[in-house]
């Protein structure tokens, strides 16, 4: 919701974003959909086929 030049985002009001940011640089997950579907991608990927 943009409005007047600027934007409001509950998830960063309560700190999610901000949690979930953290944790995604600490462990090296990503908590987005897309993030965590080409990390597990490669995982299996270099399961299969060996590490190169």
């Amino acid at each position: 919701m943009s409005k007047f030049g600027f934007s409001f985002s509950l998830s960063r009001l309560l700190g999610i974003a901000g949690a979930k940011q953290s944790f995604a640089r600490k462990t090296g997950v990503p908590m987005t959909k897309g993030g965590m579907e080409r990390k597990l991608g490669s995982i299996l990927i270099k399961s299969f086929f060996g590490k190169k």
